[in-house]
C-alpha cells in the first residue's frame, strides 16, 4: 500500500501542475515552460494511469483536450467535438500506428495516408450558413469553445461570404489560425517600440490576439489560417470520400489550404514526407511543431471510429522541441573579431532542436537586464535548426535558491585590455593584438561565406596563433604542409589537404574578399551590394561617406565603418600583402548606371542552392529592384527556388511572371552581375 498511495500522490501532483500549465497556456495565453517540459508531465501521468486505471478520475487532464474557455466570451459548444491527435516521436512509433490501422480496419494492403505539417498555432472552427460565416469558435476544451467571430472575421484570408454555388446550406470548417516568423517578429517590434509587453512565441501571439474582446487590435496583426477539414451538416448534399479531395474542394472554394500537404500510398512515403519537412522546418515561413498523418479515406475514418479524447485515425509525429528549460550554471564572456565582449551562458546540457546544447548566447548586457537573468535561474532555451541557441526568458516561479548578479566585465577576459561601452556593446580597447580577436578575424576570413578553406577551423586557427606560426590572415598563404604536420590531429595527409584548400581559395569573388576582411557591419548581403555598385576594391577604398551611401541599403553607420577601415595604412598594407601573395578576384562589370529593375518588386521563395539568399536580394536591388517579404498583384517577378511553397502558389494563381533557380542565374548573369 505505500507505493500505491507514493503513486497516488504522484499522480494528484502531476495532475495540479498539468491543470496549472493548461490554465496558463490556453486560457490565459501566458505559458510558463516550454511544449517540451509540460509533455513530459504529460506522459507521465499518462503512463501512472495506464499502469493504475483505478486511479484514473473524470477530471484528469487525460480525459480533456483543451483548456477553460474564457468567462469573457460567448460559449459555444461544438456540434461534432474537436479532439486532439495522439502523437508519436519516431519512425518505429508511426509504424507502430500504421499496424494498429491495418489491424482495426483488417487489411495488409498499403494505407493511403493525407500528410501535412502540424501548424504550431490555435485550432478555431468556423461555422458557415448559407454561405456566410456565421459563427468562429475556439476549440477550448474540445466540446466547448469560446466565440471568437468578431477578431476571426478580421483575418483577410478567411472567406467572409461564399458567392459561388454547389455548396452546403450549413457546414463547418476547421483549422489553424497562426502568425507567420515575420508577422511575429513585426508584432514584437511594435510592442518594443510601444514599451508593451512582447510575446514569447508566435503562437503564444496568435491565440493572444484571438482572445482580444477589441477586434480593431486583432484588425492590426497579420493573422493567417490553414484549414485542414470540413464537416457537413448537410445529409443530402454529397461530398468528397476523401480527405485530401476534401481540402482541394475547400482551396477551389477559396480557403487557404497549406501547400505542403501530400498524398501517401503506404507508411514509407509518410516517412519520407516527415524527414523531408523536418529538414525544411528552418526554412519555412510559419512555426511547425511537427507532420499530422491521416487516413485519406473518410468511409475507413468513420469505420476506425474516435477514443475519448482523439481519432484513431490520425497520428501527430511532433518534431524534436526547439525550445526547452535548463539551468544557467554561470554567464562568461567571449570576445569577437571586432573586440566585441559578448555574455554567454553556460547551461546544464540539454537536447534541444535536434542537438545537445550547453551554451547560449545572451547578446549584450541590455539582454541580460531585460531578461531579470541570474546565474542559478531556470530559463527557456530555444534553437530551430542551425540558429544558435538562445535564452528565451527566465522561468520565474521556479526558485534560484543563490541567485548570483550578472556584470559586464572591466578588463578583456582575453588580454586584460579595459573594456569600453560603447552603445548598447562593450568592448576590448586592444583591437588586433588582442589574441581573441586575432583568432576571430583568422576564424571568420576562412569561413566558408569568406574564403571558404576548407579544414581551416577554430581548433586549428587557436593552435596555429598560439604558436606564433599566423600572426594576422595573410600569413595563412605562407602555411607548408611539413610544418602543419607538427601540429595536433595534423597528419601528412590532411596537411596537404590543407594547404590545396588554401591554394584554391586565392581564387575568389570581390564580395567574398570584402566579406572576408571583417569590417565592421559588413554582412555577406552589404558586401556584394558595395561589389556589384562600385566593380572594383579601388573604387570602395576610394569612395567618401556620401558616395557609398548612395549604394542601397547602405546607410550612415555602414558607410562610416567602410570608409575608416580603408583609411587605415595597415589594412590597406594588408589587403597590398594578400594580393601580393596571389589572391585575386575579377572586377564586377556593372555599368555605373545601369539599373533595370527600377521601379520594379521581386520576391524570392523557398531556398536557392548557388548563392545566400541575402546575395540574391542584394544583386537585385543593385539593378534597381525592391525585394518584399509577400507576392501581390503588384509583384513583377517571383524567385522559386526548391522548397517553395504559398508565395509560389499565390503567383500561379496571379498569372505572375516565376523564374526558376537556373532561370534567375542566367537572367543575372545576362545583366553581367
Amino acid at each position: 500500500m505505500p507505493a500505491r498511495d507514493s503513486i497516488k500522490k504522484e499522480i494528484e501532483s502531476l495532475r495540479r501542475q498539468i491543470n496549472h500549465h493548461i490554465r496558463l497556456y490556453h486560457t490565459e495565453d501566458a505559458p510558463e515552460i516550454p511544449d517540451a517540459d509540460y509533455d513530459q508531465l504529460y506522459d507521465r501521468l499518462v503512463e501512472l494511469e495506464t499502469q493504475y486505471p483505478s486511479l484514473v478520475t473524470p477530471e484528469s487532464p487525460t480525459q480533456r483536450v483543451g483548456g477553460t474557455p474564457l468567462a469573457e466570451f460567448s460559449q459555444v459548444r461544438h456540434d461534432t467535438a474537436m479532439l486532439s491527435l495522439n502523437k508519436v516521436t519516431n519512425e518505429r512509433e508511426l509504424d507502430d500506428f500504421d499496424a494498429r490501422v491495418k489491424k482495426t480496419l483488417e487489411t495488409d494492403q498499403p494505407v493511403q495516408y493525407n500528410c501535412e505539417p502540424k501548424m504550431d498555432g490555435v485550432a478555431v472552427s468556423l461555422l458557415y450558413e448559407h454561405g456566410l460565416l456565421a459563427r468562429a469558435a475556439t476549440r477550448g476544451d474540445g466540446v466547448v469553445g469560446e466565440d471568437i467571430t468578431h477578431n476571426v472575421k478580421t483575418i483577410q484570408c478567411v472567406p467572409q461570404q461564399l458567392d459561388i454555388g454547389g455548396i452546403p446550406s450549413r457546414f463547418e470548417v476547421r483549422g489553424e489560425i497562426f502568425l507567420s516568423k515575420a508577422g511575429f517578429a513585426k508584432i514584437n517590434r511594435d510592442a518594443e517600440k510601444a514599451g508593451t509587453k512582447t510575446f514569447v512565441n508566435p503562437r503564444n501571439a496568435a491565440a493572444g490576439t484571438m482572445r482580444q474582446l477589441d477586434p480593431r487590435l486583432a484588425s492590426k496583426r497579420p493573422l493567417q489560417m490553414y484549414c485542414y477539414s470540413m464537416v457537413s451538416g448537410s445529409s443530402t448534399h454529397v461530398l468528397p470520400d476523401r480527405l485530401s479531395e476534401i481540402l482541394d474542394l475547400l482551396e477551389g472554394w477559396g480557403f487557404p489550404v497549406n501547400p505542403r500537404r501530400e498524398v501517401a500510398i503506404g507508411i514509407e512515403p509518410c516517412h519520407q514526407y516527415c524527414l523531408k519537412l523536418l529538414n525544411d522546418r528552418p526554412g519555412l515561413e510559419y512555426e511547425i511543431d511537427g507532420a499530422v498523418i491521416k487516413v485519406d479515406e473518410l468511409g475507413l475514418q468513420r469505420e476506425m471510429g474516435f477514443t475519448s479524447r482523439s481519432p484513431r485515425w490520425a497520428i501527430a509525429y511532433k518534431f524534436p522541441a526547439e525550445e526547452v528549460s535548463t539551468k544557467v550554471l554561470d554567464v562568461e564572456f567571449q570576445v569577437g573579431r571586432t573586440g566585441a565582449v559578448t555574455p554567454v551562458a553556460r547551461l546544464k546540457p540539454v537536447f534541444v532542436g535536434g542537438a545537445t546544447v550547453s551554451n547560449a548566447t545572451l547578446h549584450n548586457m541590455d539582454e541580460v537586464a531585460r531578461l531579470n537573468l541570474n546565474v542559478g535561474d531556470t530559463v527557456i532555451i530555444r534553437r530551430a535548426g542551425d540558429v544558435i541557441p538562445q535564452v528565451v526568458k527566465v522561468i520565474e516561479n521556479i526558485p534560484n535558491p543563490s541567485p548570483k548578479m550578472v556584470h559586464a566585465p572591466k578588463v578583456c577576459p582575453a588580454c586584460g585590455s579595459p573594456v569600453e561601452k560603447e552603445g548598447v556593446v562593450y568592448r576590448c580597447s586592444a583591437g588586433i593584438i588582442c589574441p581573441a580577436q586575432k583568432k576571430e578575424s583568422i576564424r571568420h576570413f576562412a569561413s566558408r561565406s569568406a574564403m571558404d578553406i576548407e579544414g581551416l577551423g577554430e581548433k586549428l586557427v587557436g593552435q596555429l596563433v598560439d604558436r606564433n606560426i599566423l600572426g594576422n590572415v595573410a600569413d595563412i598563404f605562407l602555411l607548408e604542409a611539413p610544418s602543419l604536420t607538427e601540429l595536433d590531429r595534423m597528419g601528412e595527409k590532411s596537411s596537404e589537404k590543407l594547404v590545396d584548400a588554401i591554394e584554391k581559395s586565392k581564387h575568389t569573388t570581390l564580395a567574398k574578399f570584402l566579406y572576408s576582411l571583417g569590417v565592421r557591419e559588413i554582412g555577406e548581403a552589404t558586401a556584394a551590394a558595395l561589389a556589384n555598385y562600385f566593380g572594383t576594391l579601388e573604387r570602395i577604398i576610394a569612395a567618401d561617406e556620401e558616395t557609398l551611401m548612395a549604394v542601397p541599403d547602405v546607410g550612415a553607420v555602414v558607410a562610416s565603418h567602410v570608409h575608416t577601415f580603408f583609411s587605415i595604412e595597415d589594412n590597406l598594407a594588408l589587403i597590398n600583402r594578400l594580393r601580393g601573395l596571389g589572391v585575386h578576384w575579377p572586377d564586377v562589370k556593372v555599368a555605373e548606371h545601369d539599373r533595370p529593375l527600377e521601379g520594379q518588386t521581386w520576391v524570392l521563395t523557398g531556398s536557392l542552392d548557388a548563392m545566400p539568399r541575402d546575395e540574391a536580394k542584394a544583386r537585385l536591388v543593385v539593378l534597381g529592384a525592391k525585394v518584399a517579404g509577400s507576392v501581390s498583384k503588384k509583384t513583377s517577378c517571383v524567385v522559386a527556388g526548391p522548397g517553395a511553397g504559398s508565395k509560389l502558389t499565390k503567383a500561379e494563381e496571379l498569372n505572375l511572371k516565376i523564374l526558376a533557380e537556373d532561370e534567375f542565374l542566367a537572367f543575372l548573369d545576362t545583366h553581367k552581375l
